[in-house]
């Protein structure tokens, strides 16, 4: 049994409210990947929950491109940290200021 449409639409549009409010308020370079990734899931569920509604695969198919780009991400952003954590000693963004103008 599939919850309603409905249902599974306000759930994602609260996993998005929630990725936009962790990337908007922490300080965190971390935090702010983890909210990037909570945002694409949120799209991912609005695609599947589409998919399923009007019985096409595009949804679905959509998704699985999404999680590659998302695999992508990760691996790039966990770099960049990895290399701004040895430079400065901390993943702090307000000590990555300097093209502040």
């Amino acid at each position: 049994m599939m919850p309603p449409f409905s249902y599974v639409l306000v759930l994602s549009a609260i996993l998005f409210g929630l990725g936009v409010v962790c990337v908007a308020v922490r300080r965190n370079l971390i935090m702010i990947l983890i909210g990037v990734e909570i945002i694409i899931n949120a799209a991912g569920l609005a695609f599947v929950a589409g998919s399923l509604r009007w019985n096409m695969p595009d949804g679905q198919i959509f998704v699985l491109f999404l999680a590659a780009m998302a695999a992508s991400e990760v691996s790039v952003g966990l770099a960049m940290i990895v290399y701004l954590h040895r430079r400065k000693k901390t993943v702090n963004i307000d000590h990555f200021d300097e093209m502040k103008g």
